[in-house]
């Protein structure tokens, strides 16, 4: 159908490819475009009322921090909301907690505080003293089915800028 990707897990040492590019991928509500997340991980954060909606595929993730949408399938038409997913959405704008981490819960509050208060500068210290990235299993925990190494980075990223200011 189109280019093929390849996308290696940070859990695993798996190789996971993909064919699927949709062509057509704004959010339905903002228009905004989206990044594409496999079935398993909305299946395992969309609320229990709602798992019957969810089908067979893959979906779309709005990246839009206004925009209430979460997840997306055109082809379907369904849509799911902030308040139908388990967890909160670290970059949507009411997000609260912010996680950095969803496997080991680890805020970005936890993150900016490491790097702040108790001195850390690179991601090996960070995860030390956070234990963030500790337990993994980003496909079913993090909203985009991927690891949270960016995540968590840009969070570092932050603390490095209060302390540079």
């Amino acid at each position: 159908m189109g280019k093929e990707f390849i996308k290696k897990s940070c859990s695993s040492n798996r190789i996971m490819i993909t064919n699927k590019i949709k062509k057509n991928n704004t959010c339905p509500l903002c228009g905004r475009m989206g990044k594409m997340v496999k079935n398993v991980t909305v299946k395992h954060l969309i609320t229990d009322e709602f798992m019957g909606k969810i089908g067979n595929e893959d979906y779309y993730l709005c990246m839009d921090e206004n925009c209430d949408i979460v997840y997306y399938d055109l082809n379907s038409g369904i849509i799911f909301s902030k308040q139908q997913v388990k967890v909160p959405i670290w970059f949507k704008d009411d997000a609260n907690p912010k996680y950095a981490c969803y496997c080991s819960k680890v805020t970005e509050e936890e993150v900016i505080n490491a790097v702040v208060k108790d001195g850390a500068t690179i991601m090996s210290q960070v995860l030390k003293i956070t234990g963030a990235m500790s337990e993994p299993n980003c496909q079913n925990n993090n909203p985009l089915g991927q690891c949270c190494h960016k995540i968590v980075q840009e969070a570092i990223n932050k603390g490095l800028a209060i302390l540079n200011q």
